[in-house]
């Protein structure tokens, strides 16, 4: 554990996390199709490709924690893992300018549809939080994965589509709780 700061607080990001390096397992994304499928969420089943028809931002994580739970063992120590509340909580208040903007915005991550619905009601999630416990998303584009105590989880990444059709990918993320910022200045410079 990073000194200073308890393991049960997921809202923190301590100091000193190490910063996620660019493996290239995102570069084949951009103009790659977000598929029609449905995936259950916070707020019911969601089809991908709908939610991405016209502009699209869906935030793909490892997984988000509940306070006063311990993280996983080495999960600060491992590039990238810590920080997904913080993402959350930043794409959430950044959620009426997205809107504003026609920009329709869901989180996701391998967690079970149960995790989910308690993570968006805790913190007042106003879209939803996609349940891909199968990792269905990340066979149908290949997503970057890694494996940390018998659990296959994604990689923090954020695509932005546009017609169904990524056209941007943020990857690495990091700060993660900078990510909504980056997507709302990437919007704005177009």
């Amino acid at each position: 554990m990073i000194r200073g700061v308890t393991d049960n607080d997921p809202y923190t990001l301590p100091q000193g996390l190490p910063v996620p390096e660019d493996d290239g397992a995102a570069d084949h994304l951009p103009g790659t199709r977000i598929p029609s499928f449905v995936l259950d969420s916070s707020l019911g089943p969601i089809d991908l490709g709908e939610l991405c028809a016209r502009l699209g931002v869906v935030y793909v994580y490892p997984r988000t924690g509940k306070p006063g739970v311990a993280s996983l063992p080495g999960w600060d120590e491992f590039p990238g893992a810590r920080g997904c509340t913080p993402q959350s909580c930043a794409f959430r208040d950044a959620h009426g300018e997205l809107s504003a903007r026609g920009v329709r915005v869901a989180g996701l991550s391998a967690q079970t549809l149960d995790d989910q619905r308690e993570f968006a009601e805790r913190n007042a999630m106003p879209f939803p939080v996609i349940a891909d416990p199968q990792r269905l998303l990340g066979a149908a584009l290949r997503l970057p994965t890694f494996e940390i105590e018998g659990l296959s989880l994604y990689k923090r990444l954020t695509l932005v589509a546009e017609d169904a059709r990524i056209v941007k990918v943020f990857y690495p993320v990091f700060p993660p709780d900078a990510n909504a910022g980056d997507v709302l200045g990437w919007l704005r410079s177009r």
